[in-house]
């Protein structure tokens, strides 16, 4: 196993390497100067000099390549252009808010679509199949900003069981972070179960359709047994991709979804970020998330190996 993650990546670093070209000539197509913004109204040209050859705006494109990959393998993102705060500092402020609301927001996916797909297939062409597919297509295309403004209006504004928006860290008042982060994350949840129930609904059907559930079932076992024990473990593959990918589309950020609940995650910031054309902050966090991605891609891969025993014998 060791020498399987050592292989998987190795081979990351070439996407590493595509990824940091990207986020950097991406950024630099977008419009506008960002020294003209961080200047003002008074744009004194010796004060724009000052901050081009700060921020290594006058060196070649390719300079300035190399110089934030040296930075970035020293674990130095820069400044911000509009703070002067470290990036890695934002980066840290901001990524345990997104890793809570990712994680709160898949597990309500899963606990919900999961167990809906199993019993959408084992029920399969009856009400119950049909029911929890339109369920399922209500999640998907139900806009998140109108069910987190529906949410809020109901419990918070009519009950008043929860708080509007905000966000309180756990470490200052579990209860109150608790709070904050249940309406967000079932509202990004709630979209993502409607995708999990049909995934988990496809592949359950194929997998009941095999050989050795007819066999298990002409066994005598219980249907129960039959269903969590042999179809459903077989049925957990491509579930767990979808899961893992999900959760790093999570890490991104849900912009919307962070602007109506007022949470400081990094879908706000790099939205803040480019509007105010500072490069740092974008680059720091498009590249996070796609080492994110790329680890999450290698737990799939070892989580794999762990739910099927034949896959350990693969390269």
């Amino acid at each position: 196993m060791i020498g399987f993650i050592f292989r998987r990546l190795r081979a990351a670093i070439p996407t590493l390497i595509l990824v940091s070209l990207f986020v950097f000539t991406l950024q630099k197509l977008l419009p506008g100067d960002p020294v003209l913004a961080m200047a003002g109204e008074e744009r004194d040209p010796q004060v724009l000099e000052y901050l081009r050859d700060k921020y290594r705006l006058n060196d070649p494109i390719a300079m300035q390549y190399l110089h934030w990959v040296g930075d970035v393998l020293q674990g130095d993102f820069g400044r911000s252009m509009r703070t002067e705060q470290p990036v890695t500092q934002l980066l840290l402020s901001k990524l345990p808010v997104t890793l809570q609301l990712a994680a709160w927001s898949l597990m309500f996916a899963m606990l919900i679509g999961i167990p809906a797909g199993i019993v959408a297939a084992v029920r399969k062409g009856t009400r119950v199949d049909y029911g929890v597919n339109v369920l399922a297509l209500s999640g998907i295309s139900i806009p998140n900003f109108w069910l987190g403004l529906l949410l809020i209006l109901l419990f918070a504004v009519k009950l008043q069981w929860l708080p509007a928006s905000g966000f309180v860290p756990f470490s200052e008042d579990p209860l109150r972070n608790l709070q904050t982060m249940l309406m967000p994350a079932f509202v990004l949840g709630a979209s993502l179960a409607g995708t999990l129930m049909r995934h988990t609904r496809s592949a359950m059907l194929e997998v009941l359709r095999s050989d050795y559930v007819r066999t298990a079932r002409a066994k005598g076992l219980m249907p129960r047994v039959v269903i969590l024990k042999h179809a459903l473990r077989n049925a957990l593959m491509p579930i767990v991709t979808l899961s893992t990918l999900l959760f790093g589309e999570l890490l991104g950020g849900a912009v919307l979804t962070e602007q109506v609940f007022s949470l400081p995650g990094f879908g706000k910031m790099i939205v803040d970020a480019v509007f105010n054309r500072d490069y740092a902050v974008v680059q720091g966090v498009v590249l996070c998330v796609g080492v994110g991605f790329i680890l999450l891609n290698l737990l799939a891969d070892v989580l794999y190996r762990l739910i099927n025993p034949r896959m350990r014998t693969s390269p």
